[in-house]
C-alpha cells in the first residue's frame, strides 16, 4: 500500500514536469539541447531563393560586358596633337660666319626642322555631325590635331571651342558614317555601379578597364574651377583623358579626366566629368561658340567650425565674403567683406562650390536674392547677375 502511494506521488510529479517542459519548449523553441538559446545574436539571413538569384540567374549581373563595349568602343577615338616650340636665337645668330653652326646655310635658310611637342589622348564622338568631346588639356595649345577612329580611319580635326573652367573641349571632324555614343543619365549613377573606362593609355591602342563608381559629386580637388566629378577605381592612365566612362549598358556616364597618383600610374582613384555637365557645356559651345555663365563678382571662403561659432551657427554652413570686385554685381548689391551668405534664391548653401554653382546657372541680366548676415544681423541682398568674364580676365 505504501509502495503504491509512493509510485503515484512520483508519477504525478513526473507528469507535472513533462507538462511544464512542454509549455517552456512551446514558448521558447530555441531552448533545446542546452539550457541556453541556440542563437546569441539574431541576424538577417537571405532566403534560399534569393541566394540562388545571386549566383545563378541572369539578373544577378552579366558574366561579360562585351555587348556594352561593342556599343560604345567604336565611338571612342584616339587624339594625337603636335605643337611647335619656338626657340630663342643665339646672340651670334646674325653673324654670317657662325650661321652654319646654328642650322642655316649661307643663304640663311634653316636646315633643321622646328622642334615639336606631341601629346596623346582620347575623345568621344557624340554626334553624327562629327562633334567630339574631349578634355581641354589634351588639345590645349596644339597646332595640329589628328583623330584616329577605331575602324582604322584618321583625319584632321578642328577646334569648335573650349572651356578651361571645366577642362572640356569640342572638336569636329568631317567624315561620313560615324559611330556615335549614347549619353547616359550621369545624375542617376550610384556608388557601386559597374563602369568601364575606354581610352588610349600610353598610346598602346584602345583599351578597356573595369571598376565601379567609388563616389559621386567629388569637388575641391583643384583640377578645375567647376568640379562635380564621378570617382572610379577603373584604371585610368595617361592617354585615357577624354575617353568614355560607360555603364554596363554601354551608355556614357562620364568623360575620363584625371587620376590621383604620385607616380603617374593608376592607383584606383580616377575622376570623370559627368555626362550631364559635359553635354551642357558642349551644346553651349556649339550654339554660341562659348559657355555663358552668371557672375556675382564676389570672392568667398568656406566657414571653419570656429568661424561658425563666432556667427552663432549650429554648424559650418554658408560662405564668408572675403573680397568684392569693385563695380561688380555684389558691390552694386551692397555686399561687403565680412558678410555671411547663407542662401541664394531660398536654397541654403554649405560651401563655395554651392554658391559658384547657383550663380553660374543664372542667365546674365537675371536678378537673384541673397540671404545672410551682416554685422550679426539678418540681411537680404538683391543682385543682378552679369556674364562671367573669361578665366584669363579673372586672374
Amino acid at each position: 500500500m505504501q509502495a503504491r502511494r509512493l509510485a503515484r506521488f512520483l508519477l504525478s510529479y513526473i507528469l507535472l514536469g513533462a507538462v511544464v517542459a512542454a509549455i517552456i519548449l512551446w514558448l521558447f523553441p530555441d531552448w533545446q539541447g542546452t539550457g541556453f538559446p541556440s542563437r546569441v545574436v539574431e541576424v538577417q539571413e537571405a532566403p534560399s531563393e534569393r541566394l540562388a538569384d545571386a549566383v545563378g540567374r541572369p539578373q544577378a549581373g552579366p558574366v561579360s560586358y562585351a555587348d556594352a563595349v561593342d556599343l560604345a568602343a567604336p565611338a571612342v577615338v584616339n587624339i594625337f596633337t603636335s605643337k611647335r616650340i619656338s626657340r630663342q636665337d643665339h646672340p651670334l645668330y646674325d653673324d654670317p660666319m657662325f650661321r652654319h653652326f646654328f642650322g642655316e646655310d649661307d643663304e640663311g635658310e634653316r636646315r633643321r626642322p622646328e622642334p615639336t611637342e606631341t601629346n596623346l589622348g582620347s575623345g568621344v564622338i557624340v554626334s553624327d555631325g562629327g562633334f567630339i568631346l574631349t578634355n581641354n588639356h589634351v588639345i590645349d595649345g596644339a597646332d595640329e590635331i589628328q583623330v584616329a577612329l577605331a575602324d582604322g580611319r584618321s583625319t584632321d580635326a578642328e577646334v569648335v571651342g573650349t572651356d578651361p573652367e571645366t577642362d572640356l573641349a569640342v572638336l569636329r571632324i568631317r567624315m561620313q558614317d560615324l559611330p556615335v555614343i549614347t549619353l547616359g543619365r550621369s545624375e542617376e549613377a550610384r556608388v557601386g555601379d559597374v563602369v568601364l573606362a575606354i581610352g588610349n593609355p600610353f598610346g598602346v591602342g584602345q583599351t578597356v578597364t573595369q571598376g565601379i563608381v567609388s563616389a559621386t559629386g567629388r569637388s575641391q580637388l583643384g583640377l578645375s574651377t567647376f568640379e562635380n566629378f564621378i570617382q572610379t577605381d577603373a584604371a585610368i592612365n595617361p592617354g585615357n583623358s577624354g575617353g568614355a566612362l560607360i555603364n554596363a549598358r554601354g551608355d556614357m556616364v562620364g568623360l575620363n579626366t584625371a587620376i590621383f597618383s604620385g607616380s603617374g600610374g593608376s592607383h584606383g582613384i580616377g575622376f570623370a566629368i559627368p555626362a550631364e555637365l559635359a553635354q551642357g557645356v558642349m551644346e553651349s559651345i556649339i550654339e554660341t561658340g562659348r559657355v555663358v555663365r552668371g557672375w556675382a563678382g564676389v570672392e568667398v571662403q568656406n566657414l571653419t567650425r570656429q568661424l561658425a561659432e563666432s556667427f552663432q551657427l549650429d554648424r559650418p554652413r554658408g560662405v564668408l565674403v572675403a573680397g568684392i570686385m569693385r563695380g561688380g554685381p555684389a558691390d552694386r548689391a551692397g555686399l561687403r567683406p565680412g558678410d555671411l551668405i547663407l542662401a541664394i534664391e531660398g536654397e541654403e548653401i554649405d560651401n563655395a562650390q554651392d554658391l559658384l554653382r547657383l550663380v553660374t546657372e543664372q542667365a546674365p541680366g537675371q536678378t537673384i536674392q541673397f540671404r545672410g548676415l551682416s554685422d550679426g544681423e539678418r540681411a537680404d541682398w538683391e543682385l543682378r547677375v552679369r556674364e562671367r568674364p573669361r578665366i584669363e580676365d579673372l586672374r
